[in-house]
């Protein structure tokens, strides 16, 4: 089970473990908004409902924390698994603009590319062998790509996910 996260300010900052959420709330630098009052977590002083959102009591933002860090595994999630080429499933990443050639490892430049077409197109550029892309790369938005941890967000989270919007 995982729990959002929420500053002073009611903004999605990440999601953590059960446990973790569990002990902000007994440390009382967090309060519970959201429980899964289903799931019980007990001790041995205690029953616990699990946390499904909790607000910190504290929250020092950190500037730049709005920046989604380029990765493989996003890369892939952005562009749906589809080569940006042929529409084919994906496993690979491509540069646009080949490294090799002055590109750089940025949201803009990279694709999600088919083994097959990014063998094909080696260190080129798209107007040497005449492709085109299906549609242009750039960094992804939304609370879905915000969020650190959550890559689906749970049923209990909607509303305060649409808060940040």
């Amino acid at each position: 089970m995982r729990t959002l996260v929420l500053n002073a300010g009611y903004e999605p900052l990440g999601v953590v473990s059960f446990r973790r959420a569990i002990m902000l709330v007994l440390n009382q630098k967090a309060t519970v908004l959201e429980q899964n009052d289903e799931l019980k977590v007990r001790s041995a002083t205690g029953e616990f409902e699990l946390p499904s959102v909790i607000l910190l009591a504290r929250y020092v933002r950190v500037p730049g924390s709005r920046n989604i860090p380029v990765s493989r595994r996003g890369v892939l999630r952005r562009d749906s698994n589809r080569c940006a080429y042929c529409s084919k499933s994906a496993t690979t990443i491509d540069h646009v603009q080949p490294k090799s050639r002055g590109g750089k490892d940025t949201w803009e430049n990279l694709v999600a590319c088919c083994l097959r077409c990014n063998n094909k197109k080696g260190d080129k550029t798209l107007a040497e062998i005449g492709w085109a892309l299906r549609t242009a790369p750039r960094m992804p938005h939304g609370t879905a790509w915000i969020v650190r941890g959550a890559d689906h967000a749970e049923p209990e989270w909607h509303s305060y996910l649409q808060i940040a919007a």
